[in-house]
C-alpha cells in the first residue's frame, strides 16, 4: 500500500459519520517502453508548451480555467474548486445498500483501498461488519480531482473497498452485437453437450489462488529483450511475417468430440470413439497431404490413396493398403 494518502475525507450514511483515508489499491506492472526515432533511435518526448509563444511552460507556471467565450478564461484553483462544494469532496456519501449481485461487473472501474483516520476505527468496523452480515454494498458519490464518481462501498476480508462504478450512460447498449439466443433449445445445444461441459467446468474447478497466474506475456517479451542485447540485435527492427493476422475461426462444430478430447485432456473419463469412426477421421486428416504424392508416384499406392482409389471404382486396392485400412474397404466393396 502507497505511504501516502490519496484522498482524505469522510463516509457519510444518516448520521453516521467515518474518517477515513483513501489509498490506491491497484499497482501497474506495465512493460515500459520508451518512444524512439526510428532515424537514429533518440527518445521522444512530450513537451507542454505555450501555444501562443511555443515556449515550454513548467508545471509551476500551468492553471486550470474554463473557456466561457472563445479565448477567455475563468482561471480555477484547487482551494475554487474544493470551496464550490465543501461537502462534495470531502465526503463518500452514501445514498443507498443494494445486493452485490444486482450490479453488473461492467459498471466496475478501479478499486481503492479505505481505511480509517485517526479516532475513526470503531465506527469504521460497524460498517464493516454490517456490510458483511448484510450481505450488501454501499452505493455511494465522492469527488475526486475535478469529477464526480458514482461508487460501490464492498466488505473485501478486513477491508471496506472502495470501487467506482461507471454511470448507465456510460454502458454501451449490447442489442446491436449478434448474440446467439437465450435458451438451449434455440441456440443448438444439446442436454449431452450441456451436462459433458458442466463435467469439464467441474474437473478444472479450484480454490481461487491469485498469486498462481502472473504475466507470462510480460516475462516472454522480456525473454526477448535479453536475447536480442546478448545477440546485440539492439537496433534491428523486426519485421512482420507473411501470414501473420487474425487465425481463420474453426469449421469443426462437433462439440461433443470436442469435450470429449477435453475431458480426455483432464483424466481418465473421456469416452473413446467407435474404432470405425477414428479411423475414418484419421484418413480424412492424411488425405489432403497424401494426395499430391499420389498424382505422380509410380510406387504402390499409400493409406489414403487406396481410400480415393476404390471409392471411384477405377482399380482394386493393393494388398497391403487394403489391411491398413480394411473398415473402410470393406464398407466400400458392400
Amino acid at each position: 500500500m502507497a505511504a501516502r494518502a490519496l484522498w482524505k475525507g469522510a463516509i457519510s450514511f444518516g448520521l453516521v459519520y467515518i474518517p477515513v483515508e483513501m489509498y490506491t489499491a491497484v499497482q501497474e506492472h506495465d512493460l515500459d517502453l520508451t518512444m524512439l526515432d526510428r532515424r537514429d533511435f533518440s527518445p521522444v518526448g512530450y513537451k507542454r508548451y505555450n501555444k501562443k509563444s511555443g515556449k515550454e511552460v513548467t508545471w509551476d507556471d500551468i492553471v486550470k480555467g474554463y473557456e466561457y467565450e472563445d479565448n477567455e478564461y475563468v482561471v480555477l484553483s484547487d482551494e475554487d474548486l474544493k470551496r464550490a462544494n465543501v461537502e462534495a469532496t470531502q465526503t463518500i456519501d452514501i445514498v443507498a445498500f443494494v445486493e452485490a449481485a444486482d450490479v453488473p461487473l461492467t459498471y466496475y472501474e478501479t478499486p481503492y483501498y479505505l481505511a480509517p483516520s485517526r479516532g475513526g476505527a470503531k465506527v469504521y468496523a460497524l460498517l464493516r461488519e454490517t456490510l458483511r452480515k448484510a450481505g450488501k454494498i454501499g452505493i455511494a458519490t465522492v469527488v475526486m480531482r475535478t469529477k464526480q464518481h458514482l461508487c460501490a462501498l464492498v466488505c473485501v476480508e478486513d477491508k471496506i473497498v472502495l470501487n467506482t462504478l461507471r454511470y448507465a450512460s456510460e454502458i454501451r447498449n449490447a442489442e446491436e452485437l449478434k448474440l446467439p439466443p437465450a435458451t438451449l433449445k434455440a441456440a443448438g445445444i444439446s442436454d449431452k453437450e450441456l451436462q459433458m461441459a458442466l463435467s469439464l467446468v467441474d474437473g478444472m474447478s479450484e480454490d481461487w489462488k491469485p498469486e498462481q497466474y502472473h504475466d507470462t506475456y510480460k516475462e516472454d517479451v522480456m525473454a526477448m529483450i535479453k536475447k536480442k542485447i546478448k545477440a546485440g540485435q539492439t537496433k534491428t527492427i523486426t519485421a512482420p511475417e507473411k501470414d501473420s493476422g487474425t487465425p481463420k475461426a474453426s469449421n469443426v462444430v462437433d462439440l461433443v468430440a470436442l469435450l470429449q478430447n477435453s475431458l480426455g485432456k483432464k483424466g481418465k473419463a473421456a469416452a473413446k470413439p467407435a474404432p470405425e469412426e477414428d479411423e475414418a477421421e484419421e484418413q480424412e486428416e492424411v488425405k489432403p497431404k497424401a494426395k499430391p504424392k499420389a498424382a505422380t508416384a509410380t510406387k504402390p499406392a499409400t493409406k489414403s490413396a487406396t481410400k480415393s482409389a476404390t471409392k471411384s471404382a477405377i482399380k482394386p486396392a493393393p494388398k497391403t493398403a487394403v489391411k491398413r485400412s480394411k473398415p473402410a474397404t470393406t464398407r466400400t466393396a458392400a
